[in-house]
């Protein structure tokens, strides 16, 4: 697939594969996108590569969520988490309340639990394999 044919009506997270939180929050997302918002890409995947040289972000820096909007923008770190949230069902719209503190603090957080990821939740030998049910969410 190539940045041209994504899909225009989704918001693509891309994310670290390998990260066991990181798929923990996947899993967690589709589970709550009651409105199939969102898709979803791997960082180290060929496509989550070339999406990331697109939108200006140099990958071998990144270790964070994207959030990806084609043609609109793109958010990383607290601010794609709060985006996500606000995008989720339920009481995770009320994470948007978060945007009150200043994105350097909430970055702050952010890149300690993301410096400690595999630390404190492990590591994934290989990426996740979808169900079928699922691998349509998946951008390949």
């Amino acid at each position: 697939m190539e940045i041209q044919d994504l899909p225009q009506d989704k918001k693509i997270i891309l994310f670290d594969s390998v990260c066991n939180l990181c798929d923990s929050s996947v899993q967690y997302v589709i589970k709550h996108d009651k409105k199939d918002v969102f898709r979803f890409v791997s960082l180290q995947s060929e496509l989550g590569q070339k999406i990331l040289k697109h939108i200006g972000i140099n990958p071998i820096h990144t270790d964070s969520i994207v959030l990806y909007e084609p043609g609109i923008s793109y958010y990383y770190k607290s601010t794609a988490a709060l985006h996500i949230a606000k995008g989720l069902s339920g009481i995770f719209t009320f994470a948007t309340i978060f945007t009150i503190l200043p994105t350097g603090l909430r970055d702050f957080v952010y890149d300690y639990v993301a410096k400690n990821r595999y630390k404190w939740y492990g590591k994934k030998e290989s990426c996740m394999i979808p169900t079928p049910d699922l691998k349509a969410k998946f951008l390949e």
